[in-house]
């Protein structure tokens, strides 16, 4: 059977008015605000004019009630008692009008009203024989929670507190109603309230963020400019009376590292320490830092959630002091366990709080940094070379982190001199033991040149030659060993077994990916300070990042599971920018970065220019040809269920070779048709060569390269060649050879050219195709814009019109952030989903 229940509407929704958990079948917020009717009179020369606000139809003077919807999700109720349908009738749809000469009968009247309804009058020197009283221009502040946001009115109670609302500056100024359980009446100071309202909006800023809905309404609908709102509310709290619905105030208390006590201890050894804490609310409510910390796992801003409708206001530099804390430490126990590398960006904290107790450990470490930022590191003077200010700069930075850490990220730009720096380092480090110097195969001479040059007094060994078991063994101070990373794989134990005084691993963005045996190789070596230079920035790739950190300082940014927790989830969420900016300032101690912009002001300029040329209808037949029958394969395999990924980058890698040459995406045999980029490439060499200039010319495919080193052979343009099977001795010949002013144009692969060159005998830069990651494209236009260039250097990047080369370029300017998770060499976009590697093949079709 079913039971029917049915309720008398009006009641009803009296009762509910108020109710926080009233909602509609949505799970919407419902308010429900009842208010008296009003009688409005005044005179328009002629009359005197009564009208009840609102005007009630017969279905509302027969329910007893006025219902409308003043808002999404807000209901007006206006109840009608007796009196009020009966005033209702009399006064009828149009209102009752009375003539001017009865002006004394209208004031008798309105005087018997008072105590019916509250009645709004502009009638002046009225006397309706009710009490006068001075008006309350004071401003009331409701506010009703809808979610996260709030619905904020201003209004004024002329009669006092529990008198009918009036919008602010508004309005007749004559009021008359129940004051103390008699009439009473008043005049309104229009003028005072309009100021209060304008107090109250100064007062209160964020309500500029809300959307307003009147001049004295707002409504807010994030948790963080509500709660601003709030906390700016309690600095006025003495001058406005704030007016909550039942069950719904939000209570905001401030809070500040003075609130603060703190411990610290080693925990386990001198690897770790423990901090641990209580924060005190107020006199009833003390939160363990612990409990604190994982309540901010959950909030939004500044603002803490501690139960159900009561938030602690942090001060932004207590939350950002928080967060460092949470980012850099592991909860354990009763504390957060955190690494001694931390212990600087936990010193302003320590230092605000309001107790801080510390062990002899934790004090030993602090005064070793202490003593560490007090020196003042001198070259040593058998070191050769001169440096500059800001090389000296970085030499100093690093010996104050070897001091007290265990390693240091050196990333200036490319062509800044980060060789030269590390040098002076281990010039001054040498006394203390023998050193390692990991760099790639083709870097190692340049290491060995530098050296030579700059630092004799240091015994370089090169490790690929000799007995490398006997060489490692026999290594003491002032003796460096230069090894490639292959060898770095391949003698990972020999290597390992070795207690080193310092390790540089030069070019180090060779070990960031963590699933490498290079890497596994890297992190197994032990040494008392670990410096790795690169000049691509780091900060764009999370695990990269990472892993490079967990070589120079193990632990510091905790597993790899809590920084994807910590930072990788959260910067692709909402709160990106704030995320990105914490992991910054963690990081900056142990990474130094300067630009050529900031240091090299004698630098000469740099112009990039990008060529989009039109391929021939030949070329573009066939790549619109090749373009389709990609798109079919790849459906094709989607409709089979199959992993379809590999088959969309062996089709990109297809329409790219399409796009610099025909003959690439031709069956082997075939010269192909004609090619714009190839006459492009003629003109551009032969405009260089009548103006005495030299050109960079890379390209990521040597069969492409092949194609341009046929075209200079041809036509007796001296050149020198460079790609990834050039063995290490050649190609420092072909270089000096360079520099010397054999060749006019250098053609360098990908692999064999992105790092480690001197070539400031060029002045321009050609890229035949666009890389995937434009930070690699920098550093090889970085091997002739560097310090020794005299002369403005020009960058020409060649791209194919309407091709997926023009869709690759305009993800460098739109997408900059995927840099560094884009694999050049095997064309990988791994932050790509297959989805949009598809959609840079199907172009505008």
């Amino acid at each position: 059977s079913t039971i029917t229940y049915v309720m008398d509407t009006v009641p009803a929704l009296k009762s509910l008015s108020g109710h926080p958990y009233l909602v509609d079948r949505n799970g919407a917020t419902v308010e429900i605000i009842v208010e008296e009717p009003q009688i409005h009179t005044g005179s328009d020369g002629d009359s005197f004019v009564f009208e009840i606000r609102p005007q009630p139809d017969e279905a509302d003077l027969a329910r007893g009630a006025a219902i409308f919807e003043d808002a999404p999700c807000v209901l007006r109720l206006v109840p009608f008692g007796e009196r009020h349908v009966q005033i209702a009738r009399i006064l009828g749809a149009n209102g009752l009008r009375v003539p001017a000469s009865a002006r004394e009968d209208v004031l008798r009247i309105i005087g018997g009203l008072a105590s019916v309804a509250t009645i709004h009058s502009d009638i002046e020197g009225a006397d309706t024989g009710t009490r006068a009283v001075e008006p309350d221009a004071s401003l009331y502040v409701q506010i009703q929670p809808r979610g996260d946001g709030l619905d904020v009115e201003a209004v004024t109670r002329p009669l006092g507190p529990k008198s009918a609302p009036c919008r602010p500056g508004v309005g007749e100024a004559g009021i008359f109603g129940m004051r103390d359980g008699t009439s009473a009446s008043t005049t309104r100071d229009l003028e005072a309230e309009a100021a209060v309202l304008r107090g109250f909006r100064e007062c209160c800023p964020a309500l500029a963020r809300a959307s307003e809905i009147s001049a004295n309404k707002w409504q807010t609908t994030d948790a963080e400019t509500s709660f601003e709102f709030l906390t700016q509310l309690q600095d006025i709290s003495d001058h406005v009376t704030i007016e909550w619905p039942a069950g719904g105030r939000r209570t905001v208390k401030r809070l500040n590292a003075g609130a603060v006590s703190l411990t610290a201890s080693a925990l386990g050894g001198r690897d770790w320490f423990e901090v641990s804490g209580e924060i005190r609310v107020d006199e009833n409510l003390v939160l363990p830092l612990k409990e604190l910390l994982g309540l901010m796992d959950d909030s939004k801003g500044r603002f803490v959630r501690i139960d159900g409708d009561t938030f602690l206001a942090l001060t932004n530099d207590f939350r950002r002091r928080l967060d460092e804390l949470r980012a850099l430490g592991e909860t354990r126990g009763g504390g957060v366990r955190v690494h001694p590398s931390a212990i600087p960006l936990l010193s302003k904290l320590s230092e605000d709080a309001d107790t801080f107790h510390a062990d002899e450990a934790w004090d030993a470490a602090a005064a070793k940094i202490d003593e560490a930022a007090s020196l003042t590191p001198q070259v040593p003077s058998t070191f050769r070379g001169e440096l500059r200010d800001y090389q000296h700069e970085g030499f100093a930075w690093i010996a104050r982190l070897a001091h007290w850490t265990t390693g240091a990220c050196l990333a200036d730009d490319m062509g800044l001199g980060k060789t030269i720096q590390a040098l002076a380092f281990l010039v001054a480090r040498a006394p203390q033991g023998p050193s390692l110097v990991v760099a790639p195969t083709s870097v190692c001479p340049n290491w060995l040149e530098e050296a030579a040059r700059f630092a004799p007094t240091l015994a370089m060994k090169e490790f690929r030659h000799g007995d490398r078991k006997e060489t490692v063994e026999r290594l003491g101070p002032m003796d460096v060993l230069v090894a490639s990373y292959g060898l770095l794989q391949s003698e990972s134990e020999l290597l390992a077994s070795k207690e080193w005084n310092a390790i540089v691993l030069d070019e180090a963005q060779s070990i960031k990916n963590m699933s490498t045996k290079r890497s596994a190789a890297a992190m197994k070596l032990n040494a008392r300070f670990k410096l790795i230079t690169t000049g691509t920035p780091i900060e764009n790739n999370l695990s990269e990042l990472w892993n490079l950190f967990r070589f120079i300082a193990p632990h510091y940014l905790g597993s790899h599971e809590s920084f994807n927790r910590k930072f990788a989830v959260a910067i692709a969420g909402e709160n990106g920018a704030g995320a990105r900016r914490r992991l910054r300032r963690i990081i900056a101690p142990f990474l130094l970065r300067r630009t050529k912009e900031q240091v090299l002001t004698e630098l000469p300029p740099k112009t990039e220019v990008t060529l989009r040329v039109e391929l021939y209808p030949e070329e573009r037949t066939l790549y619109e040809a090749l373009r389709r029958r990609a798109v079919e394969e790849i459906e094709a395999g989607r409709e089979d269920g199959g992993d379809v990924r590999f088959t969309i980058l062996a089709q990109l890698t297809k329409l790219r070779l399409a796009c610099c040459n025909s003959a690439l995406a031709l069956p082997e045999g075939n010269e192909g048709f004609r090619s714009a980029k190839l006459d492009a490439y003629a003109e551009i060499v032969s405009d260089l060569r009548s103006g005495g200039h030299k050109a960079l010319v890379f390209s990521q495919f040597v069969s492409h390269l092949s194609i341009l080193k046929k075209y200079l052979e041809e036509n007796d343009i001296p050149f020198q060649y460079l790609d990834g099977s050039t063995p290490p001795e050649e190609r420092k010949r072909r270089v000096d050879a360079f520099q010397n002013g054999l060749g006019d144009v250098f053609l360098i692969s990908l692999k064999a050219g992105g790092t480690g060159l001197n070539l400031t005998a060029a002045d321009y830069v050609v890229h035949m195709d666009p890389w995937w990651n434009p930070a690699v494209e920098a550093q090889a236009s970085d091997r002739t814009h560097r310090i020794g260039q005299e002369r403005p250097v020009t960058i020409y990047r060649i791209v194919a019109k309407e091709t997926v080369e023009e869709k690759i370029t305009d993800l460098h300017a739109w997408k900059r952030e995927l840099a560094e998770s884009l694999l050049s060499e095997s064309s990988t976009p791994s932050k790509l989903s297959a989805d949009e590697m598809l959609e840079l093949i199907r172009g505008a079709e």
